[in-house]
């Protein structure tokens, strides 16, 4: 059944977390989608959605079974995506996951088989991808503007609040920036450049002494050639991080910085100002390059992922970032962590995710 254009499409919400709450919110003044209901077993999501008026289950089944949901968002503990997506699968509700995919690439593929064995279409949350400066990088690598890619940089660094830490899972292996922040840089590259085949990469806890990473610098060659480099922290005291510059989140002080540099045979892009560096005439070092800009209307990527969640439910567009792609994406964030522990060169194929 297909929701009428005027009607808002009623979404299930799983999980009530900082993330979920992120969803509600957005999913209550969109104009295409509503909450259908919040599915999340703890006191302060029960409180939450008595404050909003929305209907609240302490289990996700009964959630599903009750409301008239026609999609679900999950936002619930990495190790329980696979098991919570397949039980919204085989409801036949088309599901947003949120990043990772799964906590493993085996409990990944076991969601996405189950999807393609129901034809029904899994969504993962990389809400990069929606936003209007990555839609942009991307047609002008798609028209030439890069040639061919040579080398990408990316940073991800910024300080995180001593508070941050109380959560203990946070302080534990998987919890860390790889996982958490770092695995968003990688599918960003993955969308502007192509795919990733083999990763090299050193971690280090030095300034906290967690057991969880606070720092990594990573090594990327990409199945076209180009090579690059990403480095993440949460410890650091720094501006160059994607939250901070793209201004996605109204939560974050926006600074005028960039991120992240694309250099090919024909040209570079930076990210998020979208300056382009060529030659208008004859080519070398010593000849003046002409930079362009260009301006964007900006706009809210979680919401234009909400919209994409209805379009993809009623079959009008196919899934920017399929299940499979988030598979992809997890596998090369894991590949950081085995390259790291083993100090060897990992091609992606060959990952035993060691987490």
């Amino acid at each position: 059944m297909t929701a009428s254009p005027t009607s808002r499409m009623p979404v299930a919400v799983i999980g009530a977390g900082a993330i979920g709450r992120m969803h509600i919110e957005r999913t209550l003044r969109h104009p295409d989608v509503s909450v259908a209901g919040i599915a999340d077993p703890t006191p302060a999501a029960r409180k939450l959605a008595e404050s909003l008026g929305l209907a609240w289950y302490a289990d996700h089944r009964e959630l599903l079974e009750k409301s008239d949901a026609r999609a679900a968002i999950v936002a619930t503990p990495n190790h329980t995506h696979a098991d919570v997506g397949i039980d919204c699968i085989s409801r036949g509700l088309p599901v947003l996951m949120e990043k990772p995919v799964a906590d493993t690439i085996e409990n990944a593929q076991r969601l996405c088989d189950a999807a393609k064995r129901a034809g029904v279409p899994v969504m993962v949350g990389h809400q990069r991808r929606h936003n209007p400066i990555i839609q942009r990088a991307r047609a002008l690598v798609n028209e030439g503007v890069l040639g061919r890619p040579v080398s990408v940089n990316g940073m991800a660094t910024w300080l995180k609040p001593d508070s941050y830490f109380d959560l203990a899972w946070r302080r534990e292996k998987g919890g860390g920036p790889v996982l958490i922040n770092l695995i968003h840089d990688l599918d960003l590259l993955r969308f502007l450049v192509g795919e990733i085949d083999s990763v090299q990469a050193m971690t280090s806890s030095a300034v906290r002494g967690f057991e969880v990473e606070d720092t990594a610098a990573v090594l990327l060659r990409f199945a076209n050639g180009a090579l690059g480099t990403l480095t993440v922290s949460d410890a650091a005291v720094t501006p160059w991080n994607w939250d901070l510059a793209a201004g996605e989140a109204p939560h974050y002080a926006q600074v005028s910085v960039d991120t992240h540099f694309l250099s090919g045979t024909e040209g570079s892009i930076t990210l998020p100002r979208l300056h382009t560096w060529r030659f208008d005439g004859k080519r070398g070092w010593h000849e003046p390059l002409t930079q362009s800009q260009t301006m964007l209307h900006r706009q809210d990527p979680y919401m234009e992922q909400l919209r994409h969640v209805r379009a993809v439910a009623e079959g009008r567009e196919q899934p920017l970032c399929s299940g499979v792609d988030g598979i992809r994406t997890l596998q090369a964030a894991l590949a950081v962590h085995e390259a790291a522990l083993a100090q060897h060169v990992v091609r992606l194929h060959t990952i035993s995710n060691p987490l």
